[in-house]
């Protein structure tokens, strides 16, 4: 045997490692097919819509929220401001019909009262309106307007129905100044109430027991007040007794409107004409006596139609084929905007034809 021959070893194969498995629900996930991606998108986009109608679900409730609170407000606003009014009105009909012996504690009585009706006139206009109720809102105003108006009017008319030289005039004047309430009541009884109570049906509000309370009082206690004699007896005004009718002499009887003017400018019939509403404006009213007899005691008239807004002159005496002048004031500023106004001389005893004693123009009050 050679030095070199060594036995040969047994060789034992190289000990491999065991391959691990792996485990049941671990590693890598196969990729996703198409149609599971396409699920997913659809469940993606079915969750975003149900968001968004969620969210304008939830908008809208809270739009609806905020109308119907704010037209509640609106409502309780309107009824608070027309139960203070009426109670004033209360107080200023009761000083009218109190003890006259002391003036200066009606005057401040009246006066008093319409101070309060000029504050609440200022908090209606501060009122926050919904937009489905402005024409509601624009009513309410006027009829507050109204009757502060009529209030301070009345106040400065007192002390001329008070004067046995002027008591005649000073009553009629409170008379056309009482249709002012009237008005009023028209306008907020049958205009502003229907139209909240309108705009709170639709928003499906309750309106009466259980819901919204409206306010219908009324400031006009009763339309007696309309009647001169009546104002003339709660006042214990001196007014003359009514002198038997005075029976026409034989002849054409009456008068003939010649022309109107304001401060200078002549108005014209037929056209718009413009003046300022503030101060009260005068119309010179100058017309002729076109009869055959003297007349007495001859009254011009200007009215502005639709505003409750009129003032009066008397001439004592016009002769036949004269031409005379009036001041006609009116008793108080009327509100901006277009109206028909009337001037006109009266009628007097045995007159048959009316159709030249009155002047109607277009007046744009500015």
């Amino acid at each position: 045997m050679s030095f070199f021959d060594e036995p040969e070893e047994t060789r034992t194969p190289p000990r491999t490692a065991p391959r691990r498995r792996r485990p049941t629900g671990g590693g890598r996930r196969p990729p996703a097919t198409s149609q599971a991606i396409l699920v997913r998108r659809i469940v993606l986009v079915v969750a975003v819509v149900v968001a968004i109608v969620l969210i304008a679900v939830l908008v809208n409730s809270c739009e609806v929220n905020a109308r119907n609170s704010a037209l509640k407000d609106y409502n309780n606003n309107v009824a608070s401001l027309n139960a203070q009014s009426v109670n004033t009105g209360r107080n200023f009909f009761n000083a009218l019909s109190g003890p006259t012996g002391d003036p200066t504690a009606l005057s401040h009585a009246l006066n008093q009262a319409a101070g309060e009706g000029s504050s609440q006139l200022s908090k209606a206009k501060g009122i926050n309106v919904p937009d489905e109720v402005k024409g509601a809102q624009q009513n309410f105003v006027q009829a507050l307007q109204m009757r502060a108006d009529g209030m301070t009017n009345i106040a400065n008319q007192v002390p001329t129905a008070l004067n046995p030289q002027t008591a005649k005039q000073g009553v009629n004047q409170l008379a056309a100044e009482m249709a002012r309430f009237y008005g009023s009541d028209v306008l907020y009884i049958d205009y502003t109430v229907p139209q909240i109570i309108g705009a709170l049906h639709a928003a499906g509000i309750t309106v009466g027991p259980g819901g919204q309370q409206v306010n219908s009082s009324q400031f006009l206690p009763s339309i007696d007040w309309l009647d001169p004699a009546k104002i003339a007896s709660q006042l214990r005004a001196p007014v003359p007794a009514s002198s038997p009718p005075v029976r026409a002499a034989p002849g054409a009887h009456g008068h003939a409107m010649q022309s109107v003017s304001v401060g200078g400018t002549t108005l014209t019939p037929g056209s718009t004409n413009s003046i300022p509403a503030s101060p009260p404006p005068t119309f010179t009213c100058t017309f002729t006596n076109d009869g055959q007899n003297t007349e007495n005691n001859v009254t011009v008239k200007v009215t502005v139609e639709g505003a409750g807004i009129s003032g009066q002159a008397t001439v004592p005496q016009t002769l036949p084929g004269h031409t005379y002048t009036a001041q006609v004031s009116l008793s108080s500023s009327p509100p901006k905007g277009t109206y028909t106004v009337t001037a006109a001389v009266e009628h007097v005893p045995g007159e048959k034809t009316f159709t030249h004693n009155t002047q109607t123009f277009q007046i744009a009050f500015q």
